[in-house]
């Protein structure tokens, strides 16, 4: 019976080994050395037309064993094509500077006359899906891990990445130690409420209202009117107030096709980020002074680049014929303990105006790029597309500008009504004297 049953164990656990295993590929570059490295799972559920005008789905796993020969590496861009099955492939697409690289898109193709995976298919024809996926602002030398399970959609597949480990643009020859670690699998830590405690009371004395004040998101207790007995002595804590950052510094930034050529993107503003790690909430300034400003300018994508000694931030905007916005926010950063955060968002609508105009907003906003990345932005005016001269464009304002403006016209219209009620009453009062004087003649 123990025979059976380490038989089944073993069998049980060489299963689970198999399901776990993931697919592991190292791509090496022209000089031998390994430039790109990827661990993961996918999976792929698609939905193709068949027989009776109906469609049927069918789950589709990346193997194990797949082919990335046609896989490449490059300064600043790199692919992962993996080929698998009868006609199938799944490619992904990096781009990277000299700070951070991300993934721009991921594409899979699959062949529906492969009749093993797609039966009574009505079409025999390769098909292919592009999609964006949340892996950007990773560090330079730094793998890309997320064990969480991550569904990108589309209208007819839906991939499913887990047990992702990758890391682009390898420096060295080999994989580096150091991890970023996608936002769904950093801990949340939940605070519990203080448990209220009370004790016998002889003479009771009140002490003022205290607040103590800790991170967004955490517990925060006003007692009121609380009597301590004068018999016991007793130490009431204090609590400092977390100090405020002053406002950031207003920074200018343009960028130039070239050395002779007069700046095809503006930039002006003061930045401030917040960032949350577990229960922690800090923020963070970025200094003009001394940034590194880079970036490029394009038909329908431009994009601004600005590194500091604590962080890099990477905002692109696109151009959508008539209008322009802030189409992906990605930033990189270590704090003084020597914390390192990694956040971004890729699917953005931020300052939209009209292509050939500049958007303007001098008033603080905040923004919430994710759930743990929030940023704030003073006297801002950013034109990404048509800069002619060198120098802004007609500013279409924010609503808090708009609104701004909208009170001292209000009260001038309101003050100029009052006066005209003034002088219409001053008249026809003096009319009505003159009236009276003529008749008491």
């Amino acid at each position: 019976m123990s025979r059976y049953a380490a038989f089944v164990l073993f069998l049980a656990l060489g299963i689970e080994l198999h399901l776990s295993r993931g697919t592991e590929v190292s791509v090496l570059g022209k000089d031998g050395k390994l430039c790109l490295y990827a661990n993961l799972m996918v999976n792929f559920s698609v939905s193709y037309e068949v027989t009776g005008n109906t469609n049927e789905t069918v789950e589709i796993e990346l193997p194990v064993e797949v082919k990335s020969d046609e896989s490449t590496c490059d300064v600043t861009s790199s692919v992962l094509m993996l080929s698998f099955g009868e006609g199938h492939s799944w490619r992904v697409n990096f781009t990277g500077n000299d700070q951070m690289y991300q993934v721009d898109s991921i594409m899979f193709s699959y062949n529906l006359g492969d009749s093993t995976h797609f039966p009574n298919s009505l079409s025999n024809g390769t098909m292919s899906v592009s999609m964006t996926p949340h892996i950007t602002g990773v560090g330079m030398d730094t793998c890309y891990s997320c064990k969480s399970k991550d569904v990108i959609q589309s209208d007819s597949v839906n991939q499913t990445l887990w047990n992702v480990l990758i890391q682009a643009f390898v420096s060295n020859g080999s994989k580096s130690e150091k991890i970023s670690t996608c936002s769904a699998d950093l801990p949340v830590t939940t605070v519990a409420p203080p448990t209220p405690t009370t004790t016998p009371t002889t003479t009771p004395t009140t002490t003022p209202n205290t607040t103590t004040t800790e991170a967004p998101n955490s517990t925060t207790i006003a007692p009121h009117n609380t009597t301590t007995p004068t018999t016991i002595p007793t130490t009431i804590p204090t609590t400092t107030p977390t100090p405020t950052l002053p406002p950031p510094i207003t920074g200018k930034y343009s960028i130039k096709q070239d050395e002779n050529s007069t700046a095809c993107l503006l930039a002006s503003f003061g930045l401030r980020i917040g960032f949350k790690q577990g229960d922690k909430y800090q923020e963070m300034n970025l200094d003009p002074n001394g940034t590194q400003v880079s970036g490029s300018c394009g038909v329908n994508s431009s994009e601004l680049v600005l590194t500091s000694n604590t962080m890099t931030v990477m905002l692109t905007f696109a151009n959508d014929t008539k209008k322009f916005r802030l189409h992906a926010l990605n930033v990189t950063g270590k704090t003084s303990s020597g914390v390192v955060f990694s956040e971004g968002n890729n699917n953005l609508s931020l300052w939209q105006a009209a292509v050939g105009s500049s958007y303007m907003c001098n008033k603080e906003q905040n923004y919430t790029i994710t759930g743990l990345l929030t940023i704030y932005t003073y006297n801002l005016q950013v034109q990404p597309f048509g800069v002619k001269k060198g120098v802004f464009s007609t500013a279409e304002e924010c609503q808090g500008d708009a609104e701004s403006f909208l009170v001292p016209i209000a009260v001038g219209v309101a003050l100029l009504v009052l006066i005209l009620i003034v002088l219409l009453a001053y008249f026809i009062g003096r009319k009505r004297n003159m009236a009276s004087g003529y008749e008491s003649f």
